[in-house]
């Protein structure tokens, strides 16, 4: 049976499936196609992603002028268009690596909301839902591609960053010592799995390394000023999820193509017998 028609209009993604009225066969778009059904990939990945990109914009201006309150709510947005972005751009969602970006984005979206509550306890959930949206970037990161992965050198650079980062905070942290150290572990795995498959994901677990060890550093050491601090967080926040997001989009659609058997159209075998 075809693919499930795209919500946006596009062709799903089902490269190589037959076509038995005509005997040839249909291939997804790529980019060469031309049209709207036969949109190029990167034209449909730039229309899902578009929301996610205004929301960051206007998100960074409200905090860059103050404007607290409104940035809180736009905060609560960010996660779910990002969310809509992965499903527009590799619908339909099967997969589970498909499904395992978009379980770690909105764990994602619940430490976003934890953390906007004032208040230790919310801060503890807050880590905790983040927490999980490593483990299952982590997961994500092994259910794709294997094809040119490699621990390098940046994998040690994350270690030397979370004993350093760790005995910075260490006698300044008191019962949060844990949960910091837990925390960090898991964020530092996650970073350099990342930066394992390399590109945008590895960017993108740099981001989140930048992103996590500033909001540490404004919430633990004292003495710590940095008048850009909220929007530097959120910078660097809204790129790593951005471009993990990106890179497993783009690593899910090539091995989806890469699993489609190559099958002679009947046409040609019909000539082939002829002759």
């Amino acid at each position: 049976m075809p693919g499930a028609a795209h919500p946006l209009g596009y062709d799903a993604e089902t490269p190589g499936e037959p076509d038995h009225s005509r005997g040839t066969r249909v291939t997804a778009p790529d980019s060469a196609s031309t049209g709207v059904r036969g949109a190029p990939t990167a034209r449909r990945t730039l229309v899902a992603f578009a929301p996610f990109l205004a929301l960051a914009v206007v998100h960074l201006a409200m905090i860059a002028l103050g404007l607290d309150e409104a940035a809180r709510v736009s905060k609560l947005l960010l996660m779910p268009a990002l969310a809509f972005a992965v499903m527009l751009a590799l619908w339909p969602v099967r997969s589970d690596a498909s499904w395992l970006l978009i379980t770690a984005i909105a764990f994602s979206w619940g430490g976003d909301a934890a953390l906007t509550v004032p208040g230790e306890w919310w801060f503890i959930i807050g880590l905790g839902s983040f927490l999980l949206a490593h483990l299952a970037y982590i997961a994500l990161f092994f259910r794709l591609p294997a094809e040119g992965r490699r621990l390098n050198a940046w994998a040690l650079g994350y270690a030397v960053w979370y004993i350093g980062f760790l005995a910075l905070l260490a006698p300044h942290l008191g019962g949060m010592i844990v949960p910091v150290a837990v925390y960090g572990a898991v964020l530092g795995a996650m970073a350099a799995l990342a930066a394992a498959h390399g590109g945008l994901i590895a960017a993108g677990g740099a981001f989140f390394v930048v992103s996590d060890s500033v909001l540490a550093l404004g919430r633990f050491l004292p003495g710590y000023e940095f008048a850009l601090h909220d929007v530097t967080v959120m910078t660097s926040y809204l790129a790593a999820q951005g471009l993990i997001a990106l890179g497993a989009v783009s690593a899910i659609r090539a091995d989806r193509r890469a699993r489609v058997p190559s099958r002679p159209a009947r046409d040609r075998r019909a000539s082939a017998t002829a002759r």
